[in-house]
C-alpha cells in the first residue's frame, strides 16, 4: 500500500507540474493524461487489492514444530485430510458416512488421547444418534438416527458448567468427497484439538468439538445435537466452521446476535481478520442460496457465536473437484491460526458465566484489507453516521460560502448551480445502476448470461465501465454545454464532488434511521472526503485551480482500496454461486448491481475528475468503445461460461421410475425418464450442440398447469420443489430400482367425532425418502404424527405438504398417521393424494448400465449429481 501511495504521489507530482506549466491554473489538463489517470486506478486494484485479498500465511511443517511449540501445524492437518479424502463421498445413511468416516474420526481422536497431557486435561467421546424434526423453509425436515461424533476436552478439576461449542460437518453431497466442504474444517478441528490437548495451557471452560454427520440433509445433525444431547444445555457460545468452496481465507459473515463482546474477542485474537457486516445482512436476508448450522444453534439453542467460512474457489463446491488436490495447505494454516487463539480465549472468557448479561445489541464490523479489524455497536454506528454526515454537510456549506465570497457571486446563485449539480448527480447515480442492469438484461435476452463465469475480467467492460459512464455522463454533458459562468471550472468541478458527498450524507441519514448497518460504507466514504476538504479549506489549495484534487486523490486511496476489496470479495463468493442459483432470476442483474455499487463507492469521488481533462466527452466515448469491445468478446467463444474441472456447469437429475395409482387402484401412468433440475439460468441450452442425446426433452409446465401433484415429479428437497416448474423430463428405458421399498396402509379408522378419518401407514426404503400430501375438495388435514407447524400456520406453509425423511444408522420403518377432516362425513370418495419418493442417493446403490452410459455422454465441462428414484402417486 505504501509503495502504491508513493506512485499516487508521483502521479500527483506530474499533475502539479502540469498545473504549474499552465498559464491559467483553472484551465483544463491535456486530454492525453486522462487514460493514464484511469489506468492508474485500475493498476491500484490489481497491485494492492487482489494480492492482499489472496494473502495467506506460510504453513507450519512438522519439522518446524519443535521450534514453534503449541502452534497449529498445517502439514499434519493436510496428512489427515488425505485420509479423509480417500473415503470418498459421504452421503447420510451411506457406509462411507456412518461407518468409515466415523471410524476415521474416532481413530484421530484416539491419537489425541494418546498424546494428551493427562495430568492437565480430560477427554470424553460420545457418538450420538439423534432423531427429530423441524421446519426447513416449507418442508418438514425429519431425521432418524443421524450421527454426531462429540468430543469434550476439559481441564482436570474444572468445575465450570459453561461450555464452548466448536462445530463442523463431515457429511458431503453425492459425488463429492467434501474435502473442502467441510472436510477442511473437520481437519482443522482435529488439529486444534491435538494442540490444545498437548499444550501446557489449562483453560477454564470445557470445549465441545462437534463433528456432525448430517449438515447437507440439511442441518439435521446440528438440530439433533442442540435439542437432544446431554451437553447441549451447557453450550454457551459457538464457533461454526464452514467452507463455501475450497481454500482461501475465513470470512466472518455472521456474529452474535446481540453480543458485541464476541467481536471484541475476534478483534483481539483472530490473527487473520476477514469480516464484514454487509455479508451478515445479505446472508440473513436470504439472498444467497445457502444456509449453515449457525442458524440451528441460534434458533433452537439460543447459542450466540461466530459463523466463519472459507470462500475461495466456489466453483468446486459440491462437485467431484472438491477434493484433496484443491485444498491449499496455507488455507489450513490460516484457519488454524484464527480458530486456535479464538478457542483458547473463549475457553477462558468470564462472559460465559452469564452470557445474557452481556447482550447489548447488534454490531458493525469489518476488516481493512486483512490488516486490522474494526467493530463498534449499532448505537455507536448511528451516532457516527449521523455526526459525520452532519459535519460533511457543514463543510460543503462552508466551501460553497467561500466560493461565493472569493468570486463575488451571490450565495443564492452558487446554491442554484450546486442544486443543478446535485440533481444531475442523482441522475448519474441512477444511470450508474441502470446502465449495467441494461447490459445484464440485453445479454440475458440473447441467452448470453453468465459470460463472465469463467473469465471474471469481462465484468470490467460489461458492468464496471458502464457504471462509470453512467455516473459521469450527466455532469460531463452539463460542463460541455455550460457557457459564460462567472466561477471557474475548477470550482464547478469541486461542486460536483460536493454533490456526491451530499448524496452520501443524506443516504447515510435515511438508511441509518432504517437500522441498516451496512451504511457504514457511506460513513467511510464521506469521512475521508471530509478530511480532504478540511485540509483544502485550511490551506489555499481549495481556491488554486485544480490543486485541491491532489489532496482529494490522496485521501481517496484508502476508501478505494477498501471498497474494491469488499466488493471483490462479494464477487469471488457470488460468481460461482450463480452457477447453482437456479434459472428463475437473471444472475447478471445481481452481478451488475454489485459492480455498479463497487464503482459507486470506490470511484464516486474520482470519476467526476474526468472533467478536469480536455475532451472529456471523447473520453467517455472511448470508454463506451471499450464496453463494446468487451461485449464482442463476451458473445464469442471466450464468453462460454464453463470450463472443464475448474468452472463446471452443474446438472442435477434423477433416474426416475414413476407409477400413478388412481382411486380404484388402477395404474394411469407407468414410465421412466430423467428428471432434470438445471442449476443455472442457461438451463439445458449449453448441452444442445454436444454429443449428449437430449432428443425428446420436454418441460413439465403442462403437468404443473394440469394440477398434477408436484407437477408429476419427485422433487428432492425444498429447493428442487420450489423450482419444479422449470424442470425437464427426458423419457428413457425402465429404471431398475436398486433397493427395497414399501408403503403399507395399516389401517383406516373413522374417529369418534364422525367427521375425521385416520389413515395409518408404514414406509420403508433407502436413507432418503419424501412424502407429498394434498387433501382433495373440502377435505383438510386436522392432525398428523409429524410436527404440527404446517397445520398450525397455514398462512405460512403452502400445500401440498412436503415431508422429507432421512436416516443414518437405523433403518427402522417410519410409521405415521394422518387425520383428514371431511365436513360432509362422506369418506367414500377420494380424500387425498399421496406422493411417495424413494431416493437411492449414495453409491451404495448401483446405477444401471443405461444410466451410466448417459452420464458418460455428458461433455467434460459438466458435473452431474444424480441418483435413481422410485416415485409413486396414490389417491386414497
Amino acid at each position: 500500500i505504501w509503495d502504491m501511495t508513493n506512485v499516487d504521489l508521483q502521479f500527483n507530482d506530474a499533475l502539479m507540474n502540469t498545473l504549474k506549466k499552465s498559464k491559467n491554473p483553472n484551465s483544463k489538463i491535456d486530454w492525453y493524461y486522462a487514460p493514464g489517470f484511469l489506468l492508474f486506478w485500475l493498476a491500484l486494484f490489481f497491485a494492492v487489492v487482489v494480492p492482499l485479498f489472496n494473502k495467506l500465511p506460510d504453513s507450519v511443517t512438522i519439522a518446524e514444530e519443535s521450534k514453534r511449540p503449541n502452534e497449529f501445524v498445517a502439514e499434519r492437518a493436510q496428512l489427515a485430510l488425505y485420509d479423509y479424502d480417500i473415503i470418498g463421498p459421504k452421503v447420510v445413511g451411506s457406509i462411507a458416512n456412518e461407518q468409515q468416516t466415523v471410524a476415521f474420526l474416532l481413530r484421530e481422536v484416539e491419537k489425541v488421547r494418546q498424546a494428551m497431557r493427562a495430568d492437565l486435561f480430560e477427554l470424553e467421546v460420545d457418538v450420538q444418534a439423534p432423531s427429530g424434526a423441524y421446519m426447513h423453509w416449507n418442508m418438514v425436515n425429519m431425521y432418524q438416527a443421524v450421527t454426531n461424533v462429540v468430543v469434550k476436552l476439559s481441564t482436570v478439576g474444572s468445575t465450570s458448567e459453561n461450555y464452548v461449542l466448536l462445530n463442523s460437518h463431515f457429511d458431503s453431497k453425492p459425488s463429492s468427497p467434501g474435502s473442502g466442504d467441510d472436510g477442511t474444517m473437520v481437519i482443522v478441528m482435529l488439529e486444534v484439538l491435538r494442540v490444545m490437548a498437548t499444550s501446557p495451557f489449562p483453560f477454564e471452560h470445557p470445549i465441545v468439538f462437534l463433528f456432525n454427520g448430517a449438515e447437507e440433509n440439511p442441518l439435521q445433525a446440528s438440530h439433533g445435537f442442540i435439542t437432544k444431547h446431554k451437553w447441549a444445555k451447557n453450550c454457551k457460545i459457538l464457533l461454526n466452521l464452514e467452507v463455501a468452496g475450497s481454500g482461501g481465507r475465513d470470512l466472518l459473515f455472521q456474529g452474535g446476535p446481540n453480543h458485541p463482546w464476541l467481536m471484541r474477542y475476534y478483534k483481539q485474537h483472530a490473527k487473520h481478520p476477514f469480516a464484514t457486516t454487509m455479508a451478515e445482512e445479505i446472508f440473513q436476508a436470504g439472498i444467497l442460496p445457502s444456509d449453515t448450522d449457525f442458524r440451528i444453534f441460534r434458533d433452537y439453542g439460543q447459542v450466540p457465536g461466530l459463523d466463519m467460512a472459507q470462500i475461495s474457489n466456489g466453483y468446486v463446491y459440491h462437485t467431484e473437484f472438491d477434493n484433496y488436490a484443491n485444498v491449499p495447505r496455507n488455507c489450513l494454516q490460516n484457519s488454524g491460526e484464527n480458530v486456535l487463539p479464538l478457542l483458547r480465549a473463549f475457553a477462558n472468557a468470564s462472559e460465559l458465566y452469564n452470557v445474557e448479561d452481556h447482550r447489548a445489541g447488534h454490531t458493525v464490523f469489518f476488516d481493512f484489507l486483512g490488516l486490522f479489524f474494526v467493530f463498534y455497536t449499532q448505537t455507536t454506528g448511528i451516532i457516527l453516521n449521523s455526526c459525520i454526515a452532519a459535519v460533511s454537510l457543514l463543510l460543503v456549506g462552508l466551501s460553497l460560502w467561500r466560493m461565493a465570497r472569493l468570486t463575488h457571486t451571490s450565495l443564492g446563485q452558487i446554491s442554484i448551480w450546486f442544486g443543478i449539480l446535485v440533481a444531475l448527480h442523482v441522475v448519474g447515480v441512477l444511470l450508474n445502476i441502470c446502465l449495467p442492469l441494461l447490459m445484464a438484461v440485453l445479454f440475458d435476452a440473447g441467452n448470453r448470461s453468465l459470460t463472465y463465469f469463467s473469465n471474471q475480467w469481462l465484468m470490467i467492460g460489461l458492468f464496471v465501465i458502464p457504471g462509470i459512464i453512467g455516473l459521469s455522463l450527466p455532469t460531463t454533458l452539463y460542463y460541455s454545454f455550460r457557457k459564460n459562468v462567472p466561477i471557474s471550472h475548477a470550482y464547478h468541478l469541486q461542486m460536483s464532488l460536493h454533490a456526491h458527498c451530499v448524496f452520501l450524507a443524506v443516504l447515510a441519514i435515511i438508511l441509518t434511521a432504517m437500522n441498516l448497518r451496512t451504511i457504514y460504507l457511506c460513513m467511510i466514504s464521506i469521512l475521508f472526503y471530509s478530511a480532504s476538504l478540511i485540509i483544502n479549506l485550511l490551506s489555499s489549495l481549495h481556491d488554486r485551480g485544480y490543486y485541491w484534487t491532489i489532496i482529494t486523490q490522496v485521501f481517496q486511496l484508502m476508501p478505494f482500496f477498501y471498497f474494491w476489496y469488499l466488493f471483490y470479495m462479494f464477487l469471488v463468493v457470488m460468481i460461482p454461486m450463480m452457477g447453482r442459483n437456479g434459472s428463475a432470476i437473471n444472475p447478471d442483474l445481481l452481478m451488475a448491481t454489485l459492480c455498479a455499487l463497487g464503482g459507486f463507492f470506490a470511484l464516486g469521488f474520482v470519476t467526476p475528475l474526468i472533467n478536469m481533462f480536455r475532451w472529456s466527452k471523447s473520453l467517455l466515448l472511448g470508454l463506451g468503445i471499450v464496453t463494446f469491445i468487451f461485449s464482442m468478446i463476451a458473445v464469442s467463444d471466450v464468453g462460454f461460461p464453463y470450463q472443464a474441472k475448474t468452472s463446471v456447469m452443474r446438472v442435477n437429475f434423477l433416474h426416475v421410475r414413476r407409477i400413478f395409482y388412481e382411486y380404484d387402484g388402477s395404474i394411469s401412468l407407468e414410465d421412466s425418464g430423467y428428471y432434470f433440475d438445471f442449476q443455472d439460468r442457461r438451463l439445458n441450452y449449453p448441452l444442445e450442440d454436444t454429443s449428449l442425446n437430449l432428443q425428446g426433452l420436454t418441460g413439465i409446465e403442462a403437468d404443473c398447469e394440469a394440477g398434477e401433484l408436484m407437477c408429476g415429479v419427485p422433487c428432492f428437497n425444498h429447493r428442487w420443489c420450489k423450482a419444479r416448474s422449470t424442470g425437464r423430463w427426458l423419457p428413457r428405458s425402465e429404471v431398475p430400482i436398486p433397493g427395497n421399498n414399501s408403503l403399507l396402509l395399516l389401517a383406516k379408522t373413522i374417529l369418534p367425532t364422525g367427521n375425521i378419518m385416520r389413515y395409518e401407514f408404514e414406509m420403508s426404503g433407502p436413507p432418503h425418502m419424501g412424502l407429498f400430501i394434498d387433501p382433495l375438495d373440502d377435505a383438510s388435514v386436522k392432525d398428523w404424527s409429524f410436527i404440527r407447524n404446517p397445520l398450525d400456520e397455514p398462512h405460512k406453509y403452502e400445500r401440498p405438504y412436503q415431508i422429507f425423511f432421512s436416516y443414518g444408522r437405523d433403518n427402522t420403518p417410519l410409521k405415521f398417521h394422518i387425520d383428514f377432516e371431511k365436513p360432509s362425513r362422506n369418506f367414500n370418495v377420494p380424500i387425498f393424494r399421496l406422493g411417495v419418493a424413494w431416493h437411492y442417493v449414495s453409491y451404495d446403490f448401483k446405477r444401471d448400465a443405461d444410466g451410466m452410459k448417459f452420464i458418460a455422454d455428458f461433455p467434460d465441462f459438466v458435473h452431474v449429481m444424480e441418483w435413481p428414484t422410485l416415485y409413486k402417486r396414490y389417491i386414497f
